[in-house]
């Protein structure tokens, strides 16, 4: 359903007020070839439509005139990889400059705010993806050499920073214009096809605080019907996993785990009953999991006397990678486990983990009764529960 939602906004602006049926876009491209044409297209529906041409003059000048009733999509191209996205309202008179090669990243807009805002979003799109690319480029330069899994976990962690703070970006980009369709495309960016920022299974609430902003301004709008559309499907897939998850609902116990601990010794989950115990899945490379590694450490050195346990099983790659995570951060004292198959683990589709650190406290038969508890929830958590 993601991928029906994504076609209406490849790449998308916002809805306004209406002053006249009229809009007139003006621009300028640098460095244009000679005999140009842009083209534009309209998006309808499910597909775009060309509506209009004009040809670009030797000075890179161009302009676009077009009567519209109500706000639109449309985008400005010079072939289907080379775009701008603009929402065209009634009474616009915008202008554009642009180097001819990179028309998703104009020099200057105005006139149109919505689309200011997506210039806005796509500069700092822009940002993290250079960032990534120069992490590649580090990855590039070490193939072939003694150090290229230390490098990588390195990398791996590095990336994951990137792309955590592009998904609090988003959101907050999302908050400040929930009123606006601008929020309805940043639900959809991505930093490489098919790898996008926001996840509708892992970021549901904010799929539907746009839908629920969005269906009340504009209920007859495809892309929000379609958005409308997807959220009813997510919450029903919620539910129905709710219901038959393993992981899901109270009192249930949770699955079994088998793995080698470092010094290869089969471990079980089951083996830890009769404590309270905190499942953790984390990994050497995750940055935020090594955030929260002193926390668990605090935690264990409060209550492990009175029957707390932590049973900490890693995603990491290699063996060295993960036993050296384990010294680094001095948590030797409690259980580990671990295929070393990174995102290939078993326990990943056993406990449909999307992202790490995530945890489950158990209580002494096994059953879950808590979840992701970080920082002074979980020290708070078992304050209560020892207390008992």
């Amino acid at each position: 359903m993601i991928k029906k939602v994504s076609f209406f906004l490849l790449a998308a602006s916002i809805i306004a007020g209406c002053k006249n049926n009229n809009i007139e876009i003006n621009g300028k491209l640098l460095s244009p070839g000679r005999g140009e044409f842009l083209y534009l297209d309209e998006l309808r529906s499910n597909e775009l439509i060309t509506v209009d041409s004009s040809a670009v003059a030797e000075d890179g000048s161009f302009s676009f005139r077009r009567k519209i009733g109500f706000p639109s999509f449309y985008l400005i191209k010079t072939d289907e990889t080379n775009f701008l996205t603009l929402l065209l309202e009634p009474g616009q008179n915008i202008f554009i400059k642009a180097y001819r090669d990179s028309l998703n990243y104009p020099s200057a807009i105005t006139g149109s705010k919505g689309t200011e805002l997506m210039n806005e979003y796509n500069r700092r799109l822009l940002t993290t993806i250079d960032k990534l690319k120069s992490l590649y480029d580090v990855y590039v330069q070490n193939l072939g050499t003694e150090q290229l899994a230390v490098v990588m976990d390195r990398l791996d962690s590095l990336a994951q920073v990137h792309l955590n703070e592009l998904n609090a970006y988003t959101r907050d980009y999302i908050d400040r214009n929930l009123n606006s369709l601008v929020s309805l495309v940043a639900l959809y960016q991505q930093v490489a096809p098919g790898e996008y920022i926001l996840h509708p299974e892992r970021d549901l609430e904010y799929f539907i605080k746009v839908d629920s902003s969005l269906s009340k301004l504009y209920p007859d709008y495809e892309p929000v019907k379609s958005l409308h559309s997807q959220v009813e499907g997510l919450k029903s897939d919620v539910e129905a996993q709710r219901l038959r998850s393993p992981i899901a609902g109270e009192l249930v116990a949770a699955p079994e785990i088998t793995l080698p601990n470092p010094e290869g010794d089969t471990i079980r989950l089951s083996s830890t009953r009769g404590n309270i115990v905190l499942l953790d899945f984390w990994a050497s490379w995750c940055a935020p999991c090594r955030k929260e590694n002193p926390n668990l450490v605090r935690a264990y050195n409060l209550y492990h006397s009175k029957g707390f346990q932590i049973f900490q099983v890693s995603l990491d790659k290699t063996r060295e990678a993960w036993v050296k995570g384990i010294e680094e951060d001095g948590l030797g004292r409690w259980i580990h486990v671990s295929d070393i198959k990174y995102w290939q683990s078993e326990v990943v589709s056993l406990y449909n983990l999307e992202h790490i650190p995530t945890s489950y406290l158990l209580d002494r038969e096994g059953h879950i009764i808590a979840s992701d508890l970080r920082d002074e929830q979980l020290l708070k958590k078992l304050a209560e529960i020892f207390a008992n």
